[in-house]
């Protein structure tokens, strides 16, 4: 919530075609304290990432910083759908992916919740990816940080 009264979340389905998934993507969302909702973005199911989970970090410019499951780049685990994305919605709507999992070292669709330190970085974890070591490569996951 913003000091407005402003709620914001996201939708695991919605929104508007071109989409991969017979239910759309996901959106982005802020619904007012009279209980107008705006979506300020769709997902396409492309680079941007489909099916955006869990909460939404808000910074003090009212940013506001989330996951998606799916897509972004392709090929993820040999599969034709993409390991997720880190992404920023201005106020505006502008949105910015800040990162691609590519299923590797780096992780792979990671969980909805990030968390913020002191120095303005963002923190998360993967459910897959991570360590060759790992029994089950694409089950290991990482813990993982981002600058805004």
């Amino acid at each position: 919530m913003d000091a407005a009264g402003n709620l914001y979340g996201t939708t695991v389905f919605g929104g508007a075609p071109p989409c991969p998934y017979n239910y759309g993507c996901g959106t982005v969302f802020r619904v007012d304290p009279n209980g107008k909702e705006t979506v300020l973005y769709r997902f396409t199911g492309g680079k941007d990432g489909a099916i955006p989970t869990g909460g939404l970090a808000r910074d003090r410019q009212g940013n506001l910083y989330g996951t998606t499951n799916f897509e972004g780049a392709e090929g993820c685990f040999m599969n034709t759908y993409g390991c997720g994305t880190i992404f920023k919605v201005a106020p505006s709507g502008a949105f910015t992916v800040l990162y691609t999992f590519q299923g590797g070292t780096d992780g792979g669709f990671p969980n909805p919740d990030l968390v913020w330190d002191k120095a303005g970085n963002l923190y998360g974890t993967t459910s897959a990816g991570g360590s060759n070591s790992c029994p089950d490569y694409v089950s290991c996951g990482v813990v993982f940080r981002v600058t805004p």
